[in-house]
This record gives C-alpha cells, sequence and structure tokens, in this order.
C-alpha cells in the first residue's frame, strides 16, 4: 500500500537528489528517509531508488511514484485545506428540510440567523412534510429535519425513528380554532371542540386531518370534513368566506393576519411540538451544529435541550 508519506518522500528525493537533502527539506532524519524507501520498496515489490556515492538517483518505477506524487499530494493538500474551512466554519453546506407551515416564519429567520453568524455556509431549503424529511434524513438527503409531532398521531412510529436520532425542541405550537368573525361564538375567546361538532370543517395535510378526527372522537362526535388543503392561508381564506372552521396553528397565525377570523384556544389546550432533527454523526459537522443553534435561536429554545417525551405532550 503506498502511503501519502512514501509519496511526500519520493517527490523530495526527486527534487533534492539525495537522502540527506530530502531528510532536510521534509525535517526528517536521513536514517528515516532511508527506512521509508525500504518499506516502500518491500510494498511494491521493486527498487525505486539507485544509489551511486552520496548521490541516488529514481529507478523508471521510482520516477513514475515522484511523477504521480504531484497530482495526489496537490489533491490532498487541497482536501486538507477544504476540511479545514469546513471545521473552522470558514466553508460547508447544510440541507435542510421543513414542513411548509414553518417556512412562513421560523425557517427564514434561522436563515437570517445562520448567515448573518456565518456568512461562508451553504444553506439549501426544501418543503417536505415529516415522514419525507425523516426518511431523507435517514438516506442522507438532507442535514437537518425540521417536523411537527403530537401525541396521538405520532405516538408510535416517529417516535421510534426519534429515538434514534439527535432532537432539539424548537417550540410548543398551539392550533387555535378560526372561525369566521360573525360567528356566534367568535367573541368567546375559548371554546370546547364539542360546541363546533354540527360544523363544516377544512382540514389540511393528512396528519394534520388525524390529528382533527383524533381530538373529536375525544370530544364525542365525528367532524363534517368538507374542505382539505393544506395550505392554511387557503384555509383562512375558507374560513373568512364562512365556509367552515378549522384548526390553525399559531405559527401561522403569526404570520397570516385576517380581519375577518375570529380564534379561539380550545379546551382542553391542543398544542404540537415543533423539532429540528438530525443524526449523531452529522451532529458532529460544524455547519450543522451551527444550523441546530440557528434554529433554536430563531425559535426562542434552549440549543442544549432535548424535547419531552412525545408520549406526555399536550394533547
Amino acid at each position: 500500500m503506498i502511503d501519502a508519506a512514501g509519496l511526500r518522500v519520493m517527490k523530495a528525493i526527486a527534487d533534492e537528489g539525495s537522502f540527506t537533502s530530502a531528510a532536510n527539506a521534509l525535517g526528517f532524519t536521513q536514517p528515516a528517509i532511508s527506512q521509508m524507501v525500504r518499506r516502500l520498496e518491500q510494498r511494491t515489490g521493486t527498487v525505486l531508488v539507485e544509489r551511486y556515492g552520496r548521490q541516488v538517483r529514481l529507478t523508471e518505477a521510482g520516477q513514475v511514484l515522484a511523477r504521480h506524487a504531484v497530482g495526489v499530494l496537490a489533491a490532498l493538500d487541497a482536501a486538507e485545506e477544504e476540511i479545514t474551512a469546513i471545521a473552522g466554519l470558514r466553508a460547508g453546506r447544510v440541507r435542510l428540510q421543513a414542513f411548509p407551515s414553518s417556512s412562513a416564519t421560523l425557517v427564514p429567520k434561522a436563515l437570517a440567523i445562520l448567515r448573518s453568524r456565518h456568512p461562508d455556509i451553504t444553506m439549501t431549503f426544501t418543503e417536505a412534510e415529516p415522514p419525507q424529511s425523516l426518511a431523507a434524513l435517514r438516506a442522507g438527503d438532507c442535514d437537518v429535519a425540521v417536523i411537527f409531532a403530537t401525541k396521538d398521531v405520532d405516538a408510535g412510529e416517529l417516535v421510534e425513528d426519534l429515538s434514534l436520532l439527535v432532537t432539539r425542541h424548537l417550540l410548543d405550537d398551539e392550533l387555535r380554532l378560526a372561525t369566521p368573525k360573525d360567528h356566534p361564538l367568535a367573541q368567546t375567546g375559548t371554546a370546547s371542540l364539542s360546541d363546533f361538532a354540527s360544523e363544516d370543517w377544512i382540514a389540511g395535510c393528512p396528519r394534520c386531518r388525524a390529528h382533527l378526527v383524533g381530538l373529536a372522537d375525544k370530544a364525542g362526535f365525528r367532524p363534517t370534513v368538507s374542505f382539505e388543503i393544506e395550505d392554511y392561508v387557503a384555509q383562512l381564506g375558507l374560513v373568512t368566506a364562512g365556509l367552515g372552521v378549522a384548526l390553525v396553528p399559531d405559527i401561522i397565525l403569526n404570520a397570516a393576519k385576517h380581519d375577518d377570523v375570529a380564534t379561539l384556544s380550545l379546551s382542553p389546550v391542543s398544542q404540537r411540538q415543533i423539532l429540528a432533527v438530525t443524526t449523531p454523526d452529522l451532529l458532529r459537522v460544524p455547519a450543522v451544529a451551527a444550523a441546530l443553534d440557528a434554529l433554536c435561536a430563531a425559535a426562542g429554545a434552549d440549543p442544549s435541550t432535548s424535547p419531552a417525551e412525545l408520549a406526555a405532550s399536550p394533547a
């Protein structure tokens, strides 16, 4: 096996013309150079250096090694410099995937923080629902996934997935009931889901619909989902038009204001956890760790904390 040290020795001998000069150039002793040449000859199975007097010259095989050493060592030096830059946060890339509603407020703020702190890090962002982003993380197609999780929908397979990953608890996102402003209960401030059992409902992604159905089941009714649309802004538009009511998270309500929509807190309160997820190995990459810190800063979360057990989160 030919190693980088052996290539450096062969190049130095070619450049300097003697073991002594090569040793001086590399900071080695002359016996150390001789020993490295003998070991390299044993590994290659051929003579690499001819000795005559105090001078040496490379055999044809030695010249081949010295010639290739130039390109190989240059590539290794370039790789070392690039790795040093990444380790020192002078370079690096982070691929982020996050669920759509987080891209309205949390993700842009985190990207701005990361760019301000580490302008040489390249960050790419793609929208994806939690099952897809976690699959991409496991497949090596992203470095950080921002997901949401609720107890009733995600207490099974998702919890098992998260147990093998590194998570950061960003925030607890409360779900509120959005109604038309002229609804009879619009000014109550807090309401039970059962108060709206006879309403038409507007629901989002499959996991959001499952959460709504689970909450309604606990409240003793089956919701009539008349409109299915994943865009929360469009959901609020349907609510404004008086076409139904919807569960909308605070992360959206803080970004999208509708004067003709009233929002009510639910009793009991319904929340979902928003988490940033990566793998244990990726966490050791400085740029990935910096991205997690930026997400925590954007959410006002402690970057050192892990999330509470999902099974203990509010329903």
